[in-house]
This record gives structure tokens, sequence and C-alpha cells, in this order.
């Protein structure tokens, strides 16, 4: 009954900027700075991801060069003191690298952010070499959807499979991403699992349901 959920490969960037294990420092500043972007995937072979190089893991080198002696003492993790004297992609990354698949669902590549505290993830092919990436951003475009393809999702979906006609009469609206549905319907108890499901539909930001029992009597209202 679902309507196929947007994955990865529909929103993320396919044209992606990365580096070889021993691309230069200044090379992989420049690229960042080039493509207003603050990480890189490392990549080897035909392609195959090893490491993410981000501003975060070159920043212990610039803190060394402005202040050696503090920049020592703030540099407490042996890993941070590793970096701060790195020149290399292969050096400076974090690996192994967290990705994703490009037919991942979005709420997936949302998850692998948060728990791994990332902006950004690169995704990978079934034989894990570089196909893209994805952002925040990116994930956040599937909000961009138009109100109607919402609407018309939910009644295909969700209405005319939870309450189909003519014991309900739903009428679906949605308005900025948030939909109400209106009308009677047989069986109340479904309210719950209706709004598990419109909440699931890509786009979908809220739901407000004004919905009554069928069988209270009003006219034009189905019988049980």
């Amino acid at each position: 009954m679902y309507g196929t959920p947007h994955i990865v490969s529909d929103v993320m960037t396919h044209t992606v900027a990365a580096v070889g294990r021993r691309a230069p420092f200044k090379e992989i500043v420049r690229l960042m700075q080039d493509w207003q972007i603050s990480a890189l995937p490392v990549i080897e072979g035909e392609g195959r991801v090893v490491g993410v190089v981000s501003e975060a893991d070159m920043l212990p080198t610039e803190e060394l060069r402005d202040d050696p002696q503090a920049g020592y003492l703030r540099l407490r993790r042996p890993a941070d003191l590793a970096k701060a004297g790195a020149l290399t992609a292969g050096d400076l990354m974090s690996s192994p690298a967290v990705t994703v698949r490009a037919n991942a669902t979005l709420a997936e590549a949302a998850r692998a952010m948060a728990q791994e505290g990332v902006k950004r993830l690169p995704v990978v092919d079934d034989a894990g070499l570089l196909a893209g990436i994805v952002s925040r951003t990116d994930l956040l475009k599937v909000f961009l959807r138009d109100d109607e393809d919402i609407a018309e999702e939910v009644r295909r979906e969700v209405v005319s499979y939870l309450f189909p006609a003519p014991a309900s009469a739903i009428h679906v609206d949605v308005h900025d991403g948030v939909v109400t549905l209106t009308g009677r319907i047989r069986d109340t108890a479904l309210v719950p699992v209706a709004a598990h499901l419109v909440r699931a539909v890509e786009g979908v930001v809220d739901v407000q349901f004004d919905l009554a029992p069928a069988h209270h009597g009003v006219t034009g209202a189905g019988r049980p």
C-alpha cells in the first residue's frame, strides 16, 4: 500500500569532488574553497571510498602553526597530534568512511548523519564505488514537494486503504506540508494508524484530524 519512498539517489549530488590518498594539504584546501564544501571523500583504485577529510581534520594543523606550544597543549588526543603534522589526505582523513547506499531511504541517511555527527555522506554503489554525495540540505529537499502531490499520495496510499468509500467520506487538504483529514469515518480506532502512515509520506510536515464517527447520523454520512 505504500508509495515509493524517495531514496538517496533522488536528491544526492552526482558530480563530486574527491581526492586520492596522496593529495597534498594545499590541494585539499583549494578544492574545498573552489567547490564551497567542508569535506571531501578520499578514494583509491576505481573510486572506492576509503575515508573522508574534513575541515575538522585539518584544523589541528592550523592550531599548531598558529601557536606551536599552546597547540600541543590543546591537542591532547594522539589522533589530533598525528593530524597536526599530516601533509596528505591519507594521513588527515577519518577512516573508515561513513557512507550510504544510493538506494537507501532518506530516513536511513538522516539517521546515519545523526548517529555519526556528520553533515554529509559519500554515496556508494553496490560495489562500494563513489556515486555521489548527500548533505543535510539535500535531505530537506523532500519538503519542497508540491502540496497537491502530497495530497494525492495520501488519498491513494492511506485514505483509500484505511477508510474506503462509501462507509467513509474523507477530505484531504494539504497546506505547506501540513495534512488535514476532515470527515466521518466508521472506525475512529484507525486514526492513530492513519497518523503514522500519513507522517511516513515524503514531504509531510505534520498531520491534523477533524474526524467523527460515521454512525452519528449526520446527513450524507455513510451508515455502519
